[in-house]
């Protein structure tokens, strides 16, 4: 999965639909959902899925009011559609994608 930064935040999820996860090195759900999402992101040619460490790029974390980690978020052209805060079983996760993307 590609790393975010700051910097490259905006460039990559201006366009299509992009899963961003916040994460953070001390985070335990952070590692655990870290293979769940690197299997949907292989899986799903509908998605990208991308990651930003929230400690290291404070502001990206700051603007989209990021309280908790793991925190997702599912963009659409730019457009935040849904939050998703915790880890999940793949199932479920795919779930809440689904419905948020048919909305």
């Amino acid at each position: 999965m590609q790393q975010l930064t700051d910097a490259t935040f905006p460039d990559q999820t201006r366009t299509g639909t992009v899963l961003v996860e916040f994460w953070a090195q001390w985070c335990g759900p952070c590692h655990m959902l870290t293979p769940v999402l690197e299997e949907i992101d292989r899986e799903r040619d509908d998605l990208t899925v991308v990651k930003i460490n929230a400690d290291e790029n404070t502001a990206t974390a700051r603007d989209y009011q990021v309280m908790s980690l793991p925190t997702m978020l599912l963009f659409r052209d730019g457009v935040p559609i849904r939050q998703i805060v915790g880890a999940r079983p793949k199932s479920r996760l795919l779930a809440e994608l689904d419905d948020a993307l048919s909305a």
